[in-house]
């Protein structure tokens, strides 16, 4: 009985320490969990199998994930945080999975894709320098505060693509009038064309050259291919926030790695994925575009890139900010105030920056231009100031070009999609001069009040550029000069350009700003040295700013106004801006007469100021949920109707015919015009994403040879007439023409648009047919 007694004694330290582990790892891993199970909530509500969910996460994890992170390990020197490990090992897995894609896509063996991974995982499992990357330690913890605000983050965007985009998008249209965004059917057929073919051709025109940033697709073909999964789940709801929730990590990441400070990634990504353009209309008025707000499901492109990008800010930012002793401006480079001891990634850098360019240089076409001259503004400003040439920006700047040089030559082959230079052409329509022109003192006056209104409304949360440049007397070190030309380069290219396209470029340098306004504010909020119950206050105060502001928004906000090019088009963002500067004007009168009653509050009036301003573009993001959950079917403006008859004809295809066949369409334009019956937008391309199959010709507006023509004629008239008169009035040499030299095998006859040709029954055979639909097989 003693000797019991004694045992359960002494065994009780070990017991209440091994309970003290396992709750504290359990705590680790919470805030990870219950971001997972928030966003898989969520996509279950949407439609979404439970079990395509599982899948993909498996996908996730041991097909892009392990191997990623595997490599990732191999390469770094040291370890920093598992966080850092995982998000930059995923990165690097994005662009081994299209290593993997091209090889068992050049040799015919897709159906042995699966094993891919095991490419990667043997060799690390079978020779012993490279066993030791599958069990780490000495991670820094990231800390409770830390993993519960990215997983914050994180949830807030899922409830953000749920409400503007899952909540009025079926995965499968499942209803006559079901309408979708026009640009999301021809991403699906890249799709289902990276899934079967290789090399890529444009899939509405068969054998067409694709000259497209089609890497993204490649992710989506391989979660086909190797998960299993249905190709519309994977591109209607899996990948979005899947990709968001590793962007946001990543910029977690490299806000920490570059600064120093732990906090300032998690305030770059609140300020990139929760905080939105300065826009109080609603809907949400396209003034000069936006950068975050009906972006992220029309363009999964960007979306794949975004998360490309903030690794590789990571990881060019590391190597820029470690080999540069004398930063420019006389900088010491010693390690700041409130700085962190970060363990450098090591030579392996200049490894995986090559790795991540060529995943960015067919992500994105806007992605190395700006990474470029970002690179190049660094090291101008550094060989000015100092006299010095930077090697490791050199060195960055020759792997970005051949980079920018492989995607220009190879993959675009120099095709410019409608882009021409046309200096300030995206922004000097609001101040061109009327019939009879303007006084010069009024037309100057708009002008600056145009610039002014761009500021505010698409810079706004960039402010704390200002902060940290005046804070550091404009002596920027070589990692913030590279930050602050990528910033600075979107706006720049888009104001170079002469098409609203050019937007992508500034999309494209939001994550580089962001993460350079973040600093900024922490630099203020360093100098502040607030206690712990001012940042409580700090805190609590600008959450209810952000949640007024937002409330307002969404009462009082108006209708854009038309037409879009105009001065009154700007007042939405100039009369709520002149509102919010003179509440700020009178709570600073009042903040400097208060300090002389508490001089605690004395020289953090600026943090406050900055944290007000950073945070004043909170209702973006909600009156873009709004927009949708009111009544914009198919997510709102550009949708058109996609009738659930023409996917099923599409989907039965699909499941019947081989990826090699052809298929032939009499459904080609957007609209027909009613004077002269001609082609009003040859937006086409329901057939062949839903039936993963390439058609001789569908719609081909997007086709690079007439990209950026509004309403471009089909360059082959004659072949156009062939196809359409096979199904309207079909002869047998025709049918014969269509089998032989175009390789058809099946006819898809919309009898909305024009029934087929009574002859057409006895020379193809009837395989599919519903309300509207026929699909005949050419025998």
């Amino acid at each position: 009985m003693t000797s019991t007694t004694e045992n359960v004694i002494l065994e009780a330290p070990d017991v209440a320490l091994a309970a003290g582990f396992t709750r504290s790892r359990f705590q680790r891993w919470l805030p990870l969990l219950v971001a997972y199970l928030v966003g898989a909530g969520l996509l279950a509500a949407s439609g979404t199998s439970v079990l395509d969910v599982l899948r993909y996460t498996a996908y996730a994890i041991f097909a892009v994930i392990l191997p990623g992170t595997l490599v990732f390990r191999a390469l770094r020197r040291q370890p920093h945080t598992l966080a850092e490990d995982l998000a930059l090992g995923a990165a690097v897995g994005l662009t081994l999975e299209l290593a993997a894609w091209a090889f068992f896509s050049a040799v015919g063996l897709r159906d042995a894709a699966i094993l891919w991974p095991l490419l990667v995982v043997v060799p690390f499992a079978a020779v012993p320098r490279l066993r030791r990357h599958w069990r780490v330690t000495g991670y820094t913890p990231v800390g409770l505060v830390w993993s519960w605000a990215l997983a914050a983050v994180v949830m807030f965007f899922a409830g953000y693509v749920y409400a503007t985009f899952f909540v009025e998008n079926p995965i499968l249209p499942d209803s006559e009038s079901t309408r979708q965004y026009i640009d999301l059917a021809y991403q699906l057929s890249l799709a289902g064309e990276a899934k079967h073919n290789f090399p890529l051709d444009l899939p509405q025109v068969a054998g067409e050259p694709l000259r497209y940033h089609w890497f993204a697709f490649v992710h989506l073909a391989m979660g086909s291919m190797v998960g299993h999964i249905d190709l519309p789940v994977l591109t209607m709801r899996l990948m979005i926030p899947a990709m968001f929730a590793l962007t946001a990590t990543l910029t977690a990441v490299a806000g920490w790695r570059l600064t120093g400070r732990r906090y300032a990634g998690l305030v770059a990504a609140v300020l990139f994925l929760v905080i939105g353009s300065f826009n109080f209309t609603d809907p949400i008025s396209l003034i000069f575009g936006t950068q975050v707000e009906m972006v992220v499901w029309p363009s999964l492109s960007m979306t794949y890139s975004w998360a490309l990008i903030a690794a590789l800010i990571a990881v060019v930012g590391e190597v820029l900010r470690r080999r540069s002793s004398e930063p420019t401006g006389g900088d010491t480079g010693h390690r700041r105030d409130g700085e962190s001891d970060v363990p450098p990634l090591g030579w392996g850098a200049y490894l995986i920056t090559g790795l991540l360019v060529i995943a960015a240089s067919g992500a994105k076409a806007s992605t190395l231009p700006v990474l470029v001259a970002g690179l190049a503004f660094a090291g101008a400003l550094t060989l000015l100031f100092t006299r010095k040439i930077s090697w490791p920006i050199v060195a960055m700047g020759v792997i970005a070009g051949l980079g920018q040089l492989f995607s220009m030559a190879v993959l675009f082959r120099f095709q410019t999609y409608g882009l021409a230079v046309d200096p300030l052409h995206n922004i000097e329509t609001f101040w061109k001069q009327p019939t009879g022109g303007r006084p010069f003192g009024e037309q100057a006056l708009l002008i600056v009040t145009v610039w002014v209104a761009f500021l505010i409304n698409m810079q706004l949360r960039l402010a704390g550029i200002v902060a940290l440049a005046w804070r550091q007397r404009f002596r920027l070190d070589q990692v913030q000069l590279f930050l602050l030309g990528s910033a600075v380069a979107g706006p720049a290219l888009f104001f170079l350009f002469d098409d609203m396209n050019a937007v992508w470029f500034m999309r494209t340098g939001l994550p580089f700003g962001v993460l350079l306004s973040a600093w900024g504010w922490l630099l203020l909020f360093d100098k502040a040295a607030l206690p712990r119950r001012g940042r409580v206050v700090l805190g609590a105060g600008t959450a209810i700013f952000a949640v007024a502001v937002a409330v307002v928004a969404l009462i009082v906000s108006e209708p854009s106004p038309e037409p879009r090019y105009s001065f009154d088009s700007m007042l939405p963002v100039l009369v709520p801006a002149g509102v919010l500067a003179g509440f700020a004007l009178v709570a600073g009168i009042i903040w400097r007469f208060s300090t002389r009653f508490s001089p605690g509050w004395k020289g953090r009036g600026g943090l406050v100021l900055l944290t007000g301003i950073l945070v004043a573009g909170s209702p973006g993001l909600l009156l873009d949920a709004k927009r949708n959950l009111s009544d914009m079917n198919g997510g709102g403006w550009g949708s058109w109707p996609m009738p659930a008859s023409r996917v099923e004809a599409a989907r039965w295809i699909r499941d019947n015919s081989d990826p090699t066949d052809i298929l032939a369409t009499n459904v080609h334009c957007r609209t027909l015009h009613a004077d002269d019956n001609k082609c009003r937008g040859a937006h086409v391309f329901w057939l062949s994403a839903y039936a993963e199959r390439s058609v001789l010709v569908e719609g081909w507006q997007f086709a690079p040879r007439v990209a950026g023509q509004p309403a471009p004629a089909f360059w082959n008239p004659k072949l156009l007439k062939l196809n359409d008169l096979v199904m309207s009035d079909p002869t047998p040499e025709r049918i014969s023409k269509m089998r032989d030299r175009y390789h058809v095998r099946f006819l898809v006859v919309d009898r909305v648009i024009k029934p087929e040709g009574p002859a057409l029954a006895q020379l193809a055979a009837l395989r599919y047919s519903n309300d509207r639909m026929a699909v005949y097989e050419i025998r």
